[in-house]
């Protein structure tokens, strides 16, 4: 168990992969900090978003208040992937999926050069559907599947 762990994403859509995400950091973590896109990172990253930032935190403290019924954490707005990870030596572990990895490692290296300890890199494997395709906020956007991961009819 960490004091306290970050973890960050979009979250425009909330599906299975972003509940498998908190559940993670949830049980590994007494606190946790959760990094929300701001409305022009995620443009600058070519992330196409239905909502913004004000709806997808109110959306995500809905979603965390349903699933897991928690109160130990603290949403910050990320301009950059970095966030409050390389702000304080308080932050312990990180939780990420594969696919964010490599900003993991820039992170680490970061918190070196500013002689602070190493954050343990905890990773979530990503949501799949019975398909075997990961289970994305484009794909829902696109009507091709629900936010568990089912096959909708397209006509």
């Amino acid at each position: 168990m960490f004091d306290i762990v970050a973890t960050g994403g979009t979250f425009d859509i909330l599906h299975k992969g972003h509940y498998m995400l908190l559940l993670k950091a949830f049980e590994v973590g007494r606190k946790i900090i959760i990094g929300v896109s701001s409305d022009g990172y995620a443009t600058r990253n070519q992330k196409k978003i239905i909502n913004n930032y004000v709806i997808r935190e109110e959306n995500l403290k809905k979603f965390i208040e349903k699933n897991f019924n928690k109160s130990n954490y603290s949403v910050y707005q990320l301009d950059d992937f970095y966030g409050p990870t390389v702000l304080t030596r308080d932050v312990q572990a990180i939780i990420t999926t594969e696919s964010s990895m490599e900003n993991c490692v820039k992170i680490n290296r970061l918190r070196k050069s500013k002689d602070m300890p190493q954050l343990k890199i905890i990773i979530v494997p990503l949501v799949q559907d019975k398909e075997g395709k990961v289970i994305s906020s484009s794909r829902i956007r696109e009507g091709e599947i629900d936010i568990n991961g089912n096959k909708l009819n397209l006509y």
